[in-house]
């Protein structure tokens, strides 16, 4: 869908601007034919709206005994007049359900669409702003924000416009019927009323706002806490952690009591206005009746046109109050979508074509922060089918060089290629299709075993979802299970042991089959004896595989065709396993005190 231009997204009129489309989706007739339904229901309930009072102040004439001022309805019976005025009064009901029913897909369709757009540009925004962004925080502005978009699109629809509509309406008939005092009244009472609302409203969206601020700290802090049950259980924090929620809450409630006595301001100013409004009229219209200018069912219309029109005035103080908080939260949201992707497909970037699946580093430099470099100009190669191990020190940047690889950041010198291509001119997706990685700490979704081995290739059928869970050496553990393949995780995989975790992690990655396997510290968090198993599942799953393993342990890197050291982003050392020990340098050194470690 083409987007109008716009000069600021998160300015009023630029969401609004940002919205509109929603309303009238290109390429879907249907949906179109449906806003046309949905509006001209809203018309013609509007139209029967306005007329409804005609048919009271007839039935009354007749009844008192006037004579009726409203030529159209000479004739009919108080009866009849008053079973028309119940007809009148039901097909306005009729027709605003009919709109509603009408609009329904259209609102529905429009909030898919932004949330599935949101949640796309969301994983398309880099690791640099996930590791950043509070996860609490930013589930409550796309919450909000795609509330908004609803809420928005229904009212500026079927709120704004027919209360305009409504109001303009009402105005020519009292000005028509009556005279232009009366006019001049309602006027005067809608302009009061509509100035009062929005300059009180605009103050409590100011209030709202800070409670909005205090409830996404303290959904933040609550997810945070229970995220990490386990530590806040470690440090007897239970109390530590309820004092910080607390204390975020109470920020909440005192934000919360300044809008509900706001509110009640609002309603009673509203009210003042409203009244004042309706008794000058109805003075007006009862001094008519006593000089005999006007009948009693005049005056019975006026106080229902006066009625008619307060019920959406009231309605607009909330509408307006609401809108303006919908815009505030979608601002939020489309402030988010305004964040560009740090990570993006190059213009006419292509699929990877892997032959061979050869990684080579050439010459690359990478720093997080321009004022702090990581790798300062490694170079290394893997052939295709071989591996390298890399080691060092912790912060010698060896997790970045997968994290490049991968492609969660840009080097800013030098290239990566695979196959001779550079991985800055192939489409994202395929490049990771060619990757298959199994981190250090394997989070699962909160799903069944077997939802998070498929996860590495959903049309996999089950025989070979039990096949890599074998070869992963999982299977075993799985069947002793009361639900086998069938049994949930828990949150991140809590339920699981760090060692039943990583060989699940195995199993979705070998089932993923890619050509390219990246082992990142995959046993570092693991005993020895759990180790030296999950061991013998990456040798499985590294067979026919170019494997680059980032270790911190050097015994489980000994057999790599090459070892690399790092040392401060730069490579001062490489070699195999026996090559390096016989160099008597800084892996050697990392050896020894590795062996004594072990041997303490």
């Amino acid at each position: 869908m083409a987007e109008p231009t716009r000069k600021d997204p998160g300015s009023n009129w630029g969401i609004i601007q940002r919205v509109l489309p929603y309303l009238w989706p290109d390429g879907h007739p249907g949906l179109k034919a449906q806003v046309v339904l949905s509006l001209a229901a809203l018309l013609v309930s509007k139209l029967i709206s306005v007329a409804t009072p005609f048919f009271y102040k007839a039935a009354v004439d007749q009844l008192a005994g006037d004579t009726p001022s409203t030529g159209l309805l000479i004739g009919l019976t108080a009866v009849a007049l008053t079973v028309a005025y119940g007809m009148a009064r039901l097909l306005t009901v009729g027709f605003q359900q009919l709109r509603d029913a009408f609009f329904a897909r259209v609102g529905q369709r429009a909030l898919r669409r932004l949330a599935l757009e949101t949640f796309n540009h969301i994983h398309a925004l880099s690791m640099r702003y996930h590791i950043t962004r509070r996860t609490g925080g930013l589930s409550r502005i796309i919450e909000r924000g795609v509330k908004g978009v609803e809420f928005l699109l229904r009212f500026m629809l079927f709120s704004i416009g027919p209360l305009i509509l409504e109001l303009v309406m009402v105005c020519v008939v009292l000005a028509w019927v009556f005279d232009m005092r009366y006019l001049g009244v309602l006027v005067v009472t809608i302009a009061l009323y509509v100035a009062f609302t929005f300059k009180v409203t605009e103050w409590r969206v100011r209030i709202r706002k800070q409670m909005n601020d205090s409830d996404t700290d303290a959904n933040q802090k609550a997810i945070d806490s229970l995220l990490n049950f386990e530590t806040v259980k470690y440090f007897g924090a239970e109390r530590r952690e309820a004092s910080r929620y607390d204390a975020a809450m109470a920020g909440y409630e005192d934000a919360a009591i300044r809008t509900n006595y706001s509110l009640g301001f609002l309603n009673f100013g509203q009210s003042v206005l409203i009244t004042g409004g309706l008794v000058a009229v109805m003075v007006m219209a009862a001094m008519g009746v006593q000089n005999g200018s006007l009948t009693v069912g005049d005056f019975v219309m006026v106080n229902a046109y006066m009625i008619q029109i307060t019920v959406p005035l009231n309605f607009l103080g909330s509408v307006y109050r609401e809108i303006r908080q919908a815009l505030t939260d979608m601002g939020e949201m489309f402030t988010l979508l305004g964040q560009p992707a740090e990570v993006t497909d190059a213009e006419g970037a292509g699929a990877l074509q892997v032959a061979g699946a050869e990684v080579r580093f050439d010459d690359v430099r990478f720093g997080y922060d321009s004022e702090r470099g990581i790798l300062k100009g490694v170079s290394f190669a893997v052939p295709a089918g071989g591996s390298l191990a890399i080691v060092g020190a912790s912060g010698a940047g060896k997790s970045t060089i997968g994290r490049l690889l991968f492609r969660f950041y840009d080097v800013t010198g030098g290239a990566i290629r695979i196959d001779g291509q550079d991985i800055r001119e192939v489409t994202q997706e395929s490049l990771h299709d060619a990757i298959g990685v199994v981190p250090q700490d394997t989070v699962l979704f909160n799903d069944s075993i077997r939802y998070n081995i498929a996860y590495g290739r959903p049309d996999a059928s089950f025989e070979e979802i039990v096949e890599v869970a074998k070869s992963a050496r999982i299977h075993a553990f799985i069947e002793s299970l009361p639900q086998g393949y069938d049994t949930a995780v828990g949150e991140r995989g809590l339920k699981l042991s760090g060692g039943e975790k990583q060989r699940v992690g195995i199993a979705r990655t070998m089932l993923k089959n890619p050509p390219i396997l990246l082992l990142d510290e995959a046993t570092s968090a693991l005993d020895t004896e759990t180790e030296q198993q999950i061991q013998g599942a990456l040798a499985r799953a590294a067979e026919g595989r170019t494997v680059l393993t980032i270790a911190h342990r050097l015994s489980t890197v000994a057999g790599a065709d090459e070892i690399i050291v790092l040392d401060a982003g730069e490579v001062v050392e490489r070699g195999s396993h026996t090559e390096l020990l016989a160099r008597g340098g800084k892996y050697a050194a990392l050896w020894s005190q590795q062996q004594r470690e072990e041997a303490a």
